[in-house]
């Protein structure tokens, strides 16, 4: 009777043991994780990027409550407040502003509550992590893109670029603007007409009428294409300057984002070459999120089966010291358009 008792009692310990140490595992699918999300506005990619964190964060059956800051960055504070008066286990934000969610970040993490961003790094001060894609490669292979079509055109790299910026205010606005320059510089013959639209579809159209109308232009560059190609393509067919690639007064446009009307205007002729981004996978940052809920160490690497991005490593942003996770983009060309593996395939039926 000792012996059973001793056994059992033994049997007891291991089993509230193991019940212990697996609670942590599975504690984060019972518990109801409710995730805070700002989006800076929902047009462009921003609503592509709400759908992606949504997506991947009902994949663990967490809750995500969204708010819209139609660019007011005081606007974005106010929201993160209410964040926070909730007591949500996390916010994810894109920022309106990067240096202005700075205050957002530190309020949130003095409440206990981790602060994430996706698409967009703050500057001045870290977020406990930031998944985006490498805007300055973006900048890069658009910038590549772009000489290569001048040297085609004139047998040397020269021309009139119009490069129809972000809001600078941004940081992924300096940085695709950044990768871009770096490049064109290298070209002294390459003149380079630089104009900031605010992300503001009416600008980019303003811009161009009043560029185009006034002067020669071999080539655009459009920080992003989602706002850009809508805008600008019906303002070049009004100037009769909407030209399809093979003509010789063809208009150059490359860009960054990759989003569908970027892969339709390359498909009907009108553009060149776009830097991908893998928008649709933004919302992996859940996955770090997990596991700070977890206590798991934090993840310096991801791989994701079959996506055209993966995979992808963190490292620290020089900027802020904090860790981001950049996922690499892909140039999208006349030859490769229809891969489904790009964001722009896998949100295009959204669009038609």
């Amino acid at each position: 009777m000792r012996k059973f008792f001793k056994v059992g009692t033994w049997a007891l310990v291991l089993s509230l043991c193991l019940l212990l140490l697996t609670g942590n595992l599975i504690w984060a699918q019972k518990k109801n994780i409710v995730i805070g999300y700002g989006a800076p506005e929902l047009y462009g990619g921003q609503l592509d990027i709400q759908m992606s964190l949504v997506k991947y964060a009902s994949s663990f059956g967490w809750t995500v409550i969204t708010a819209n800051a139609n660019g007011d960055a005081d606007k974005q504070m106010k929201q993160i407040e209410d964040f926070i008066t909730q007591k949500v286990n996390a916010i994810v934000v894109v920022p309106v502003d990067s240096a202005a969610i700075v205050p957002a970040i530190k309020k949130a993490q003095a409440a206990g509550i981790p602060f994430y961003t996706i698409d967009r790094a703050p500057i001045g001060y870290p977020a406990d992590m930031t998944v985006m894609a490498d805007n300055y490669m973006a900048g890069k292979q658009a910038g590549e893109a772009m000489v290569k079509l001048l040297t085609q055109k004139y047998g040397t790299p020269k021309g009139v670029v119009l490069e129809l910026q972000g809001d600078l205010g941004t940081n992924v606005a300096i940085l695709r603007g950044g990768g871009f320059d770096d490049v064109i510089k290298k070209y002294p013959e390459i003149k380079l007409i630089q104009k900031p639209t605010d992300w503001q579809s009416e600008k980019f159209a303003s811009i161009t009428r009043d560029v185009v109308n006034t002067q020669k232009i071999d080539g655009i560059y459009l920080h992003s294409d989602n706002i850009g190609i809508p805008a600008i393509l019906p303002v070049l067919q009004q100037l009769g300057k909407l030209k399809k690639r093979g003509d010789p007064e063809h208009i150059f446009i490359t860009g960054v984002d990759g989003g569908p009307f970027a892969l339709k205007a390359i498909r009907d002729g009108w553009a060149d070459a776009f830097a991908s981004q893998p928008i649709t996978d933004f919302g992996i940052i859940v996955y770090w999120i997990r596991d700070k809920i977890e206590g798991k160490p934090m993840r310096m690497r991801f791989v994701k089966k079959d996506a055209i991005w993966s995979p992808a490593v963190v490292s620290k942003d020089s900027a802020t010291g904090g860790l981001v996770c950049l996922l690499p983009t892909t140039l999208v060309t006349p030859e490769n358009v229809d891969d489904p593996r790009l964001y722009g395939n896998q949100v295009r039926m959204l669009y038609q």
